[in-house]
């Protein structure tokens, strides 16, 4: 059986490469997407509004950016219909109205489609339950000078991971610029580096009194975040209502 797709953010770069990968990929179609941007060559209709669809589809992902993200919603409430979240960037009362849309709705919402940056995080957690509070853990992120909010929704991801194994203890610090005291140990830095065509960089750094701890993701090209998306869509149809991430997309592929 097809799934049958609706892209929101179509026209964008990971957009673009979601609809390259899916025309390879067997039962797959896009047949609706939506963009601020038109685009004549595309082989299935756009919408600037994505309430406005008027074809039928499986299941919604959304890449596009949080200015469009009440239309996607009001989509979602349409249709009733699955939707893999992935744009960052989505402030708090944004992930509660997912959180509520997931009671009529299979909702699925990752900061990262990486399945290896979702194995890090796993080993991360595992780093920090045994080298904390003797380690201190600072993250790095980098990405490509285009890129809007910082630190990127995966280091955050990646921080409240840590966070959340080590019940709480920890404080995450963004900026150390303004203040001149000495490393409390209890915080957890995160540094964001902007520049060039980075498509995405992250190292969790456990430094330790004699010796350093590197943990390292590097994303090749944005296919794999597309790839993500396209697995998570797949994961997601037929799903019942419910909130879903990376971890039960990887514990169904667990043999």
């Amino acid at each position: 059986m097809s799934v049958r797709i609706f892209l929101s953010g179509c026209n964008g770069r990971m957009g673009k490469t979601i609809r390259a990968i899916a025309a390879e990929q067997d039962g797959l179609s896009i047949v609706a997407g939506s963009d601020i941007q038109t685009d004549p060559a595309c082989p299935f209709p756009i919408y600037q509004e994505p309430q406005m669809c008027q074809e039928d589809f499986d299941v919604l992902i959304d890449f596009s950016n949080p200015a469009a993200f009440n239309h996607v919603c009001q989509l979602i409430e349409k249709c009733h219909c699955p939707a893999v979240i992935c744009t960052t960037g989505l402030e708090q009362d944004m992930k509660d109205r997912l959180l509520d849309l997931s009671k009529a709705s299979p909702i699925f919402m990752s900061a990262n489609m990486s399945l290896g940056i979702n194995l890090l995080i796993g080993l991360a957690r595992q780093a920090a339950a045994l080298l904390y509070p003797e380690y201190n853990i600072e993250i790095i992120e980098a990405h490509h000078n285009q890129k809007v909010d910082a630190p990127s929704g995966t280091a955050l991801m990646i921080a409240e991971q840590i966070n959340d194994a080590l019940s709480g203890q920890l404080n995450l610090v963004t900026d150390r610029s303004q203040t001149r005291n000495k490393r409390d140990p209890a915080e957890l830095g995160i540094h964001a580096i902007r520049g060039g065509n980075i498509v995405g960089e992250h190292t969790v750094l456990f430094a330790g009194p004699e010796e350093n701890i590197t943990i390292h993701h590097s994303a090749q090209s944005r296919a794999v975040f597309a790839r993500g998306a396209l697995a998570a869509a797949r994961f997601l149809t037929g799903k019942p209502a419910g909130f879903y991430s990376m971890t039960d997309l990887i514990a169904e592929r667990k043999p």
